[in-house]
């Protein structure tokens, strides 16, 4: 193995990502090194690569970045004992600390200390991945690499889907990202009853019902109260989850709930935003704000979906050799993708 690699950096406080050589990662006792085979592109990367006001603050330069992947481990450190040279495994991106309460309690998604791979640490977008032993989520045979690659957005909607009990009942998601329909899609096989998904970009909401049996609806043109009566609603949604990150769409959300509905948000509006707290209240709903995953309930949960029949594959739309990454790149900032992976061998 060369001391070398392939990576995408960071190298700049400006708009964009550099292919440099970088030198192969040296692993601590508790790591193992991960020779990386796909990657996906999450929104977290078009950010860093527009170079906005979140990346300024909070991504440090140089960076190798990227979270999502796929991989092998070629490495083991000394103490590490229940991985094998060999393995395919994905990861947990959030490097968490130990003495936290929460992580103390066993709630590691909670810990404040918690840092991101790709983002506040050396990330995967190389031909090589030091990571935690800890973190490595190994990858049974029925799950490829290409579907590795986007266990990660993948868990993030998985956590927002299960944050309350879905069986029978009627769900709006509001914001039709790959992270959107891949929510709808749990949604349908852990047995809710309608599940309607809202958006502007007809691309977006034509791709969510190639995923999965979802009805998407463009709130540009269509009244969401005609798309109830069709369905023969009589209240409005159970269960709502905000993917979009768009007021809007949170405020039409909160309208179309029923009396104690239940919302689970991981869009993330910019900057603040006017809420009708009082709308809330008298409507007696529930907001969860959802981060990230379940360390490690929610791999273990996607993993398991994944087995039993989940399919997702056709979220991911566009396929890229690593050396076309600006085409990838390109691809997620259009608007007119799902997921966009990586290919590094």
């Amino acid at each position: 193995m060369s001391n070398e690699m392939k990576a995408l950096v960071k190298a700049k406080p400006e708009e964009g990502l550099w292919m440099e050589r970088r030198p192969v990662p040296e692993i601590g006792p508790d790591d193992v090194l991960i020779r990386i085979n796909k990657t996906g592109i999450c929104g977290t990367d078009i950010h860093i690569w527009n170079w906005d006001e979140w990346a300024k603050r909070t991504v440090p330069v140089p960076l190798v970045t990227g979270h999502e992947f796929a991989g092998e481990i070629v490495e083991l450190g000394r103490d590490v004992r229940d991985l094998k040279i060999g393995q395919r495994c994905s990861g947990e991106g959030h490097l968490i600390g130990h003495q936290s309460r929460q992580s103390r309690s066993g709630k590691f998604h909670l810990d404040p200390e918690t840092r991101g791979i790709g983002v506040n640490e050396q990330g995967a977008f190389a031909e090589y991945l030091r990571l935690p032993a800890f973190n490595v989520v190994p990858l049974p045979d029925e799950i490829d690499d290409e579907i590795g690659a986007i266990l990660d957005p993948l868990g993030n909607a998985v956590h927002t889907a299960l944050s309350f009990d879905l069986i029978g009942e009627d769900v709006l998601i509001t914001g039709a990202g790959p992270i959107g329909i891949m929510a709808a899609a749990v949604a349908r096989h852990v047995g809710a009853r309608h599940v309607v998904i809202t958006d502007v970009n007809q691309a977006r909401l034509d791709l969510a019902a190639e995923v999965t049996d979802v009805l998407p609806v463009n709130v540009a043109t269509q009244d969401l109260k005609e798309v109830e009566g069709k369905l023969k609603m009589q209240q409005g949604f159970d269960v709502g989850m905000e993917m979009s990150g768009n007021q809007a769409a949170l405020d039409q959300m909160v309208e179309n709930m029923v009396m104690g509905g239940r919302i689970a948000m991981l869009g993330i509006p910019p900057g603040k935003s006017p809420v009708d707290w009082s709308r809330i209240v008298f409507k007696a709903i529930t907001i969860k704000g959802v981060y990230g995953r379940e360390i490690f309930e929610t791999w273990y949960k996607m993993i398991a979906m994944l087995q039993n029949g989940l399919d997702i594959r056709k979220v991911i739309t566009h396929r890229f050799k690593v050396d076309e990454f600006e085409d990838g790149f390109a691809a997620m900032k259009s608007g007119l993708s799902g997921k966009v992976v990586l290919d590094w061998r």
